[in-house]
């Protein structure tokens, strides 16, 4: 932020002698004190090395590279808001300005000169690494001129020890915390609020059944395309089609998600999955958010080829999980709660909001009959869905209405991705009274009852 402190002997380089000698406005040291973090430390640095005038002292450099305030004298060539010199973008003498000014603020002790000794070698070191983008630049020259006086008063040799170097925090932004954690919501979330966001979770799979951000879990018949997620960051879009002819339920055969563009972090990105295509890009072939500082807040892994893949944004606190199974595709999502209730009155048709529209509701207590009876049914899902809940339910009731066995897989993925996505584990299992498949033979529904309550033992 700010260069070396000169002493009055190196005034004669910088100073005209037609010049005037002039103490610095009090208003522009007001200014000045607006200009950024480094010049308190600058300061600091000033006032020890120059204890009888630290106003006298030169001010090597403003906040935003330009400001000159030279000791004593003024330079009209140089001086506030004059010039229109700015340190070019690739040159990094500000960043070498400022690791001087930390590396000698509090410099204390018998070894006080040999210690600001290392660090005027350091920041010699820093500009020699950036000299080629800083040719021509002001700033930049005046450091190095400025490097060389303070080596020759404080007898500094060239060659020695330099400073360690400082550990480096990416820069506040105007918020107040770092620019980084912009594309960090939990940081951004606890840094506003001292706490961390509140989670939501929705799942679509199978027939397909919804289970929503308020836990109500419908089964559904919506064939062709509807919309999961419609929000300020979010679109998700399922596509539907008959799981048998003739039949009321559809199971989805392709899913869209767009994560639309967010200026501080990523590019739009659009992922679509179809059934045998689970690819482990985005459409446009990348595995992230982008080039934007941000870009590795959105990333793609492939948990399993061909079978799962998982997505996760970080900038907005979510994770989505894509599976296959069979012939049908899935999806999970965990989400901050902001950002599932970011939206307008027109974006009201959500599945994962609403739920299934009345009208597009099924009943998984009648189940038609396919190539599986309702017992056998039972019997796999109960293998891998020991409690009879609605996941069970739903198994049970796609695999009588499929014959495809392979809907059990289906189920069992989105329990598993609602005990890891689901923010409250007690509210893991939902169980609703008579909504699944009917016709079963009295002594299978008692073995059922039994097995179902020893279950439940075991799991809690």
């Amino acid at each position: 932020k700010a260069g070396p402190s000169l002493t009055r002997s190196s005034q004669p380089r910088l100073c005209h002698p037609s010049q005037p000698r002039m103490e610095t406005p009090p208003s522009l040291w007001r200014f000045l004190a607006t200009q950024g973090e480094g010049l308190e430390l600058l300061w600091a640095v000033i006032a020890e090395q120059n204890p009888t005038d630290s106003k006298a002292a030169v001010l090597e450099l403003g906040a935003d590279g330009r400001n000159r305030v030279w000791g004593g004298c003024c330079n009209p060539n140089l001086s506030l808001g004059v010039s229109g010199h700015t340190v070019s973008s690739q040159c990094k003498i500000l960043r070498c300005n400022s690791e001087y000014v930390a590396a000698t603020l509090n410099l204390r002790g018998s070894n006080k000169n040999a210690a600001y000794c290392n660090a005027l070698r350091s920041y010699s070191h820093c500009t020699r690494k950036t000299a080629r983008t800083c040719r021509g630049d002001l700033a930049y020259h005046s450091a190095v001129h400025g490097i060389e006086d303070l080596m020759i008063q404080n007898n500094c040799s060239k060659e020695g020890p330099t400073s360690p170097p400082r550990p480096r925090l990416p820069a506040p932004n105007h918020q107040g915390f770092e620019s980084l954690d912009i594309c960090n919501y939990e940081k951004n979330f606890f840094h506003k609020n001292g706490r961390a966001p509140a989670y939501q979770h929705c799942a679509a799979f199978g027939d397909p059944h919804i289970r929503t951000f308020h836990d109500d879990f419908h089964t559904c018949r919506v064939e062709g395309s509807w919309p999961l997620l419609d929000n300020n960051y979010l679109f998700v879009q399922a596509t539907s089609y008959p799981v048998a002819k003739g039949s009321n339920a559809t199971v989805t055969s392709k899913l869209t998600i767009i994560f639309k563009n967010m200026k501080e972090c990523i590019d739009q990105k659009v992922y679509q999955a179809e059934i045998d295509n689970l690819p482990a890009a985005f459409e446009d072939g990348s595995v992230n958010g982008g080039e934007r500082p941000g870009g590795s807040s959105l990333t793609i892994q492939e948990r399993l080829p061909g079978q799962h893949i998982e997505i996760r944004a970080i900038y907005i606190g979510t994770t989505i999980a894509v599976r296959q199974a069979g012939r049908q595709l899935s999806f999970s999502i965990r989400t901050a709660e902001q950002v599932a209730r970011s939206f307008t009155e027109e974006q009201d048709l959500q599945l994962c909001v609403g739920g299934c529209p009345p009208s597009q509701r099924l009943s998984r207590s009648e189940c038609r009959h396919g190539s599986i009876a309702v017992e056998t049914a039972r019997v796999l899902c109960k293998e891998k869905l020991p409690v009879e809940d609605v996941y069970f339910q739903s198994c049970v009731f796609d695999v009588v209405t499929s014959g495809d066995i392979n809907f059990t897989l289906a189920a069992h993925g989105a329990l598993e991705d609602a005990r890891v996505f689901h923010p409250d584990a007690e509210k893991l299992h939902i169980f609703q009274t008579g909504a699944g498949c009917c016709h079963l033979s009295l002594p299978f529904l008692f073995l059922s009852i039994m097995s179902s309550l020893l279950a439940i033992q075991l799991h809690f």
